[in-house]
């Protein structure tokens, strides 16, 4: 072989890796933001019940205009998108959270529901995290990692 079909092949080796480069960083990006958008949904789903819970009346198993006793069941304390568990505090940080079945046992105007995911989320070492934060009236989203 040529010098010029030598270097032709080194020059094609290197932007075949750079291109399969490109698409593994490309195709885990994708796979965090659709963790963390399933997770979002997740969440919302969630604080839909807990406004549920906050309306209907004690008689009917509710809180009566309260989220004292609201509580994630077994099955809302994880999926395939991650875990889940409600808290009667301000969750912060991007350490892992396990789910749970605490029951908020104050009477509070809001909760928080608190999600981590299964993918690594953008500070490179935790895994993705959000909560929402229900109050009877409202729902908001607040992404922490």
């Amino acid at each position: 072989m040529g010098q010029q079909q030598l270097l032709l092949i080194v020059l094609g080796i290197i932007i075949v890796g750079i291109a399969i480069a490109v698409g593994v960083t490309m195709f885990q990006s994708s796979a965090v933001d659709t963790n963390r958008q399933a997770m979002i949904g997740d969440l919302a789903n969630l604080a839909a019940k807990a406004q549920r819970f906050y309306r209907t009346p004690s008689a009917l198993g509710g809180g009566s205009q309260s989220f004292n006793g609201f509580y994630l069941s077994p099955v809302d304390t994880g999926n395939a998108n991650g875990s889940y568990s409600v808290t009667a505090t301000k969750p912060s940080g991007t350490s892992y959270v396990a789910g749970s079945t605490t029951a908020i046992s104050s009477d509070v105007d809001s909760i928080y529901i608190v999600g981590c995911g299964k993918e690594i989320g953008d500070d490179g070492s935790n895994k993705v995290k959000a909560y929402v934060t229900v109050t009877a009236t409202s729902i908001n989203t607040t992404i922490l990692n």
